[in-house]
């Protein structure tokens, strides 16, 4: 349970390595700023999820906005999305207070051992030039001419369930949805590798804020915790804009693969030695 006895200078720099990873990965740091904050600062699953959430609304919101002066940010797509999951994130809010702690912790566990083992097994498929075969013909593709999606009954349906999905998620787990939107969008669309990314930063800072918002009303967040957070996440993403332009985003994702399994681990590890 947390205190405020904590030492605070811990926060910012757990956040810079969550929004350094967010940089990166465009989903890693929604993923692991839980299990941080659980394990390094004592947080329930219920305290952790709304801090994670304002540092993935200000982290990725930052994102967005400078891959939207770089016209990579599919904002439409992005907006969709977002108010979609702005319709379930409460849902998944309400129904993370009242769970045990305990299920929370091994069911995140398990999620992020799952997506380890994909992320790794995705991008040493594509090192090795045996990737399995793109979608030839996703329900969202790109107009050529005018570099925007072609909006069809299917795109719209298939990207309002990915919203609405990721916010689900969101609520319930304190994460982004990024590990949801991104292998989504790129399984269900033609956009490129960077618009994937930055379109999901779009979507999780604006799931991110409403679910905020919907804490801060009901006074489960913690706010000293929540901006120190927030603003070393911040630093980390903007660090990591700079640094990653001369790695190898398949190394990188396979790094962070190693270290996402790491943590599934030592999660369930953790919860079962306290049964």
């Amino acid at each position: 349970m947390f205190s405020m006895e904590t030492p605070l200078i811990l926060t910012p720099i757990l956040g810079l390595l969550i929004g350094f990873l967010m940089g990166l990965t465009g989903a890693g740091g929604g993923i692991l700023s839980v299990p941080v904050l659980i394990f390094f600062l004592h947080l329930t699953m219920a305290q952790a999820g709304p801090i994670a959430l304002l540092a993935i609304a200000s982290a990725a919101g930052i994102g967005a906005l400078l891959a939207h002066k770089n016209k990579t940010l599919r904002y439409k797509a992005a907006a969709l999305m977002a108010l979609s999951g702005l319709t379930t994130a409460p849902i998944g809010l309400w129904l993370a207070h009242q769970l045990p702690n305990q299920p929370l912790v091994v069911l995140f566990g398990f999620i992020l051992i799952m997506l380890a083992i994909r992320f790794f097994w995705i991008a040493q498929k594509e090192l090795i030039g045996s990737s399995s075969i793109k979608n030839q013909n996703p329900p969202c593709l790109l107009n050529n001419a005018t570099g925007k999606l072609i909006w069809t009954a299917p795109c719209f349906w298939t990207l309002l369930l990915i919203g609405a999905i990721s916010g689900f998620l969101s609520g319930l787990l304190g994460v982004g949805g990024g590990f949801i939107i991104v292998p989504a969008l790129k399984r269900f669309t033609n956009l490129s590798p960077h618009s994937v990314i930055h379109s999901s930063l779009g979507v999780m800072s604006i799931i991110a804020i409403g679910s905020v918002g919907v804490s801060a009303v009901a006074g489960t967040l913690i706010w000293p915790i929540a901006l120190l957070f927030s603003l070393g996440s911040i630093g980390g993403l903007l660090i990591s804009r700079k640094l990653a332009q001369g790695l190898n985003p398949l190394r990188i994702q396979q790094f962070f693969a190693v270290f996402t399994f790491l943590v599934g681990i030592y999660m369930l590890t953790k919860s079962f030695l306290n049964l």
